[in-house]
């Protein structure tokens, strides 16, 4: 993963280490408050009237902006909650864009390793290059704000799903060679599994229109 603060105009946190960081909070209830609010009102605004403008604005958002300003808002927010979601959804997004090399790697090596639906639902196309998992993340993304959210959330988990049996396959490549580079693998791996898992649960929620 490139560590070119240039490739944003702001420079940010790397997301792959934002993955499982933990924020603290000298009010932990206004922040709650307010990640929630943000939320509701931003996703509300544009599925009620989701104006191309204003989708690819929010879609393009951390190209121009960088990962901090969402992060303040969302990042610290339960999984199982909207706040939550929309942040991991933007992660994924940014992580992407961030090594669209990488994901397109593990993309490819997950596919080939995983027996499951998992890559038709996350809907890739075969092969899936750096560009089309550029696309991938970008398309889920928008239909957060324009489509069937619940649909945006289950191909967002099976993208990681995939994501993740590519990292553990890679670490299984390296373990013996290269121990640091496959333990880096193992933890993406890990933590991409438990945002199939969150990702999976939220949309669970929506459709019961339980995600608050």
């Amino acid at each position: 993963m490139s560590d070119d603060p240039r490739s944003f105009h702001k420079p940010v946190r790397r997301p792959a280490e934002m993955l499982d960081r933990l924020f603290s909070a000298e009010d932990p209830a206004e922040v709650s408050r307010v990640a929630h609010a943000t939320a509701v009102a931003l996703l509300s605004r544009v599925r009620e009237q989701p104006a191309d403008g204003a989708v690819d604005r929010l879609v393009s958002f951390t190209d121009q902006h960088g990962i901090d300003t969402i992060a303040e808002l969302w990042s610290r927010s339960p999984a199982k909650s909207l706040p939550g979601t929309l942040w991991r959804i933007y992660l994924l997004q940014l992580m992407v864009h961030d090594d669209a090399r990488t994901a397109a790697l593990l993309y490819e090596r997950g596919r080939a390793r995983l027996a499951s639906a998992d890559d038709v639902v996350a809907g890739a196309p075969t092969p899936a290059g750096p560009d089309e998992l550029v696309s991938l993340s970008d398309e889920i993304l928008r239909g957060v704000f324009s489509g069937d959210f619940a649909v945006a959330l289950e191909r967002a988990a099976s993208f990681c799903r995939v994501e993740a049996a590519g990292a553990a396959d890679l670490a299984d490549d390296h373990d013996h060679t290269e121990p640091d580079r496959a333990t880096a693998f193992t933890a993406r791996a890990l933590r991409l599994t438990t945002f199939a898992e969150d990702l999976g649960a939220a949309a669970a929620l929506w459709r019961r229109d339980a995600l608050t």
